[in-house]
């Protein structure tokens, strides 16, 4: 069989395909709660240089020789405690988000828009998601990495693949990038709405601390001009504005650090068995930087953090969802891309 050409943009778009593609992007998840399968995707991962930014000459050994022979199996341990038949919790909340926003989308703008979805470590890839825009008739791209806080770590690193995977193209379509949405007012409306409907009338809800905790960047990083632990601080402000709160009934901390070498603080696991400690018996954790539930917020937050607050004294946590798939949550995306796609719909 012949193999198919792309399309040409200059060729005419049929009604049924989309000339406006929406890359949506999350980090990214092994295959499988498996030991290999944890081995492939941490070896993607950690040998991104803007996740890692040793000179690789020192890295190499240390990944190769001590995180990749060691860290998967404890890893696929972890996952295996949040592995749901659908698989990863991430990827089927992913695919969920994008079916969902998808239909909204069409009923707005008639199906003009088109979403694929990518990982941007393991599957599915970047380049593969692309290449089904391009087969769908691409000649706009909007590229929406589901990361609210900005980082070279992970935004940037998104920007890196997307244009990696262009590079081979012979037409590249006209390219836009949301690269934070920190401060969108439907974001914080729906962390807010979140945390009071999660509260709801639990009776420990009115003297439980809230802990706002997001995921950890090397504290070189910041030093060196990453906006992450900014954009954090104020996605935080705004959260605990929209909730009323006082000074002394919340705290931002930061969670999974990996290595000796200092990160942002101060650190989520430390702060609870503080807390614990101090006497505070009744937390509630939310985790705004994260748009699908993941490792990072179901296993190491809702059971390690949960265990070790626990055992320290405290009495009542509860972990706050993600936004997943709240109503709220996928409005403000669709109107996040709509916002974004609109001269490029008339």
């Amino acid at each position: 069989m012949p193999r198919m050409e792309p399309k040409s943009r200059n060729e005419t778009t049929p009604a049924n395909e989309a000339a406006v593609g929406v890359l949506l992007t999350n980090l990214g998840t092994p295959d499988a709660p498996t030991a290999a399968a944890v081995r492939k995707y941490l070896r993607e991962f950690l040998s991104d240089p803007r996740v890692v930014k040793l000179p690789r000459a020192l890295w190499w050994p240390i990944l190769y020789g001590f995180i990749l022979p060691l860290r998967p199996r404890r890893s696929a341990a972890a996952y295996q405690k949040i592995w749901t038949d659908e698989g990863s919790p991430l990827r089927s909340i992913s695919h969920a988000q994008v079916k969902q926003l998808q239909d909204r989308l069409n009923t707005a703008t008639g199906g003009k828009v088109r979403i694929a979805l990518a990982m941007r470590y393991g599957s599915p890839a970047i380049g593969e998601a692309l290449n089904a825009l391009r087969n769908a008739g691409l000649t706009h791209l909007l590229v929406l990495p589901l990361y609210p806080q900005y980082s070279a770590t992970t935004t940037a690193s998104t920007i890196d693949a997307v244009n990696a995977a262009l590079a081979s193209w012979h037409e590249i379509p006209e390219l836009r990038t949301i690269t934070d949405y920190h401060e969108e007012v439907g974001y914080i409306d729906a962390l807010a709405a979140s945390v009071r409907e999660a509260r709801g009338n639990r009776t420990t809800a009115e003297n439980a601390k809230l802990l706002i905790s997001f995921h950890g960047i090397p504290q070189a990083y910041v030093d060196a001009g990453d906006i992450y632990d900014q954009q954090c601080r104020q996605t935080a402000q705004l959260l605990v504005k929209r909730l009323g709160l006082s000074e002394k009934q919340w705290q931002l901390s930061f969670q999974s650090r990996l290595g000796a070498r200092p990160w942002l603080q101060p650190y989520t696991d430390i702060t609870l068995k503080e807390w614990a400690a101090d006497g505070i018996k009744n937390v509630d954790v939310i985790c705004p930087g994260f748009a699908a539930d993941c490792l990072e917020t179901l296993e190491e937050i809702n059971i390690g953090n949960r265990t070790a607050f626990l055992q320290a004294g405290g009495e009542n946590f509860h972990y706050i969802s993600a936004l997943n798939t709240r109503e709220d949550h996928l409005a403000m995306l669709r109107d996040l891309v709509l916002r974004n796609v609109k001269d490029w719909l008339n």
